[in-house]
């Protein structure tokens, strides 16, 4: 008895090794196999797909939120204009876009390096509209796994060509509702708006560009699949750097399933066998097709649907929950707990500081900004025998929705003293969301300029109301008066 166990140890710990000689989608002549996923079932299965209907409730809504007459996210990358919690940011705030990246980056190695990938499982869109949209209609229309299988080995019938039809035109019509909305958080509700219903002659590239989003999704969710995530994304791919053996993950106790045994009712068999009775419902739950029982892989995107299915059979054999499970590997090694590693803290500590960098960067932003720049080439000009002058050229940001004038005096110790005198109109006409530019003249008395360059402050006011306030230098002649 205890040689047959050694030797089907053997064998497994054979096999297991085996599937990192290629992709669990792809056949030895490197061939992709098609996954087909069995419909899972369990708490956490249910959990996820509530946590799905938030996401579409939020995907699908957003775009027709506004925040002082702007939408509450807008990504216009054609145009270089970006809308955040209703603010503006144009390509002069790239600074606060730089932290923001950079912020990001660090809570997805903090995040990896403690969750693992519950990102991907959870809240990812491409898991979110594989798995509980497109997945769900598939299932719908064709059938669960079995059924999806014998129907693609059968002959083209008319039933088939049907059947293949109504679901292919459903993954069409999903995939452009879902780039009509993907479309709005680039162009806005308003713009996509005229492309639907004015004439297509007046929105080519609007509509060519729905059309290539749809065609994107529609080969995404209809073909290509999980290959996004195992190919295409980095995040995986990245996984043997962010991870370490304290990282949750979703994980096989190989302490308590080994040695494998096919499962016999009587009490013999499962002294010398563990709890795992290879029925392989894990992997035929698994969407991107892998044997979680070998271990940490790139292709497992921590969806738990192997939880739920084995934790279905622990059930129905009379054995604790659990074999399969959220853990860490030192967890399943050494029986320790999840914990908050010294990497973890670094990466804490890190993300406070650039968290709180760019929340003090996005208080301080100025919704309306500008450059003052002396004219080039000129020095100063007299104006007559007690005054001097020199010329500047002022640019002005407005990232409101609102058309501004504005109106510029001196501050500062030089306010009652100089003047400023603008070139041609009263005041500067700055456009919503768009810039101003004038040109205008500083004057001061010539006793006031006691040194070759004199620091000067420009006020920006809207009325009596002051908007901000602008650096500039003032040129005298040599030497002090």
């Amino acid at each position: 008895m205890s040689e047959s166990i050694t030797n089907e140890v053997q064998k497994q710990e054979a096999s297991s090794e085996s599937f990192r000689d290629r992709l669990a989608t792809v056949d030895a002549k490197g061939k992709r196999k098609w996954v087909y996923a069995q419909k899972p079932e369990g708490k956490l299965y249910t959990v996820r797909t509530w946590v799905s209907w938030g996401f579409f409730a939020l995907f699908f809504s957003l775009p027709f939120i506004t925040l002082n007459g702007k939408p509450l996210f807008l990504f216009n990358i054609p145009d270089a204009e970006f809308i955040i919690f209703g603010k503006i940011f144009w390509p002069q705030d790239f600074f606060i876009f730089g932290v923001m990246m950079l912020t990001f980056i660090i809570f997805i190695v903090l995040f990896t390096a403690a969750f693992g990938r519950l990102f991907c499982g959870w809240v990812c869109p491409q898991t979110i509209f594989m798995e509980m949209l497109f997945r769900k209609v598939e299932y719908l229309i064709e059938g669960d796994a079995a059924k999806q299988r014998l129907l693609n080995k059968e002959p083209w019938t008319g039933k088939k060509i049907r059947i293949k039809i109504i679901k292919h035109a459903a993954f069409f019509l999903l995939a452009f509702i879902i780039a009509n909305f993907f479309l709005s958080y680039i162009i806005g509700v308003k713009e996509l708006g005229k492309i639907i219903l004015e004439p297509v002659s007046r929105h080519v590239a609007g509509f060519t560009s729905l059309l290539i989003f749809s065609g994107v999704f529609y080969a995404v969710y209809a073909y290509f699949r999980e290959q996004a995530c195992t190919i295409v994304c980095p995040y995986g791919r990245l996984q043997s750097v962010l991870l370490d053996r304290n990282s949750m993950i979703v994980a096989y106790d190989y302490k308590r399933g080994e040695p494998r045994g096919k499962y016999k009712k009587e009490k013999t068999a499962a002294i010398h066998t563990g709890d795992c009775i290879d029925c392989f419902q894990c992997v035929k739950v698994c969407p991107t097709n892998i044997d979680i029982r070998n271990g940490t892989q790139m292709e497992c995107v921590g969806c738990t649907a192997c939880i739920d299915a084995c934790n279905k059979i622990m059930d129905a054999i009379g054995k604790p929950q659990g074999l399969i499970r959220y853990a860490s590997e030192n967890g399943i090694a050494e029986k320790k707990k999840l914990r908050y590693t010294g990497r973890m803290k670094f990466y804490t500590v890190l993300l406070v500081i650039l968290g709180s960098l760019l929340t003090v960067l996005l208080v301080t932003r100025k919704d309306i900004d500008g450059t003052v720049t002396r004219a080039t080439g000129m020095l100063y000009q007299e104006r007559g025998t007690d005054s001097l002058s020199n010329l500047y050229n002022i640019e002005i940001q407005n990232k409101t929705i609102n058309e501004i004038p504005l109106q510029l005096k001196l501050e500062g110790d030089m306010a009652g003293v100089g003047k400023i005198e603008l070139v041609g109109e009263k005041n500067i006409h700055v456009k919503k969301e768009g810039q101003g530019a004038g040109t205008f003249f500083i004057v001061l008395p010539r006793n006031a300029v006691k040194s070759r360059k004199v620091r000067l402050q420009v006020g920006l006011y809207e009325g009596n109301r002051r908007i901000t306030g602008l650096k500039t230098n003032f040129m005298g002649p040599f030497g002090s008066f």
